[in-house]
């Protein structure tokens, strides 16, 4: 690994490569083509691709988007991202179905800034599995990946993730107003961000 520091003192560690992470209830693995069954139960439905740029995907068209997104397990260079299976693990440990997956983009190496995404699977809402995921992949962002800064940008009509950034104690640092024609209607974006100061003092 080579830390890459720059002037201010910001700094980014790179390369890295996907590791397994686990938290109370699942496991942050590397998604893979053989979760691709699992991952198009959530593709395949409009209320989940509603705000995300993503058509609703068939079963084949969900397996060959898996197995394209499973090659993103290498950080090195701005571009270069991470995908991680959310698989739920049963209280005896046995693995159990990929309920959604994180995102984690390197979009400006030597200002050590970092993207952050997800999904989830509808059935599994409103227990807290999507903040116990991006709880952990922000301590990976800020601990093993020395980012400076992580953001999240999304559509605002998207209530759950809004939440979810709000929750992660992330802030709202813009709001774009028609700032994009997406499926069909002019729509804005919001950028929710969090700083590595405030996530190691936060309460």
């Amino acid at each position: 690994m080579a830390r890459i520091v720059t002037g201010a003192g910001t700094s980014a560690t790179v390369p890295f490569d996907a590791h397994p992470i686990h938290t109370e209830r699942l496991l942050l693995r590397p998604l893979t083509e053989d979760d691709a069954d699992d991952v198009a139960a959530y593709q395949a439905r409009p209320d989940v691709v509603r705000y995300l740029p993503w058509p609703e995907r068939n079963a084949a068209e969900s397996r060959e988007h898996t197995r394209k997104r499973a090659a993103f397990t290498h950080l090195a260079d701005d571009g270069d991202g991470l995908i991680l299976a959310a698989e739920l693990v049963g209280a005896d440990g046995a693995p159990g179905p990929v309920i959604g997956d994180l995102s984690v983009f390197l979009k400006d190496r030597e200002n050590a800034q970092i993207a952050l995404g997800w999904v989830f699977h509808p059935d599994w809402h409103g227990q807290g599995f999507a903040t116990e995921a991006a709880t952990a992949v922000l301590d990976l962002a800020f601990g093993e990946l020395g980012a400076h800064r992580v953001f999240a940008e999304l559509d605002p009509r998207n209530e759950a993730s809004v939440a979810l950034c709000l929750r992660l104690g992330m802030r709202l640092e813009a709001h774009f107003v028609e700032s994009e024609f997406f499926k069909g209607e002019w729509s804005d974006l919001q950028v929710f961000a969090i700083l590595a100061r405030d996530w190691t003092t936060r309460s």
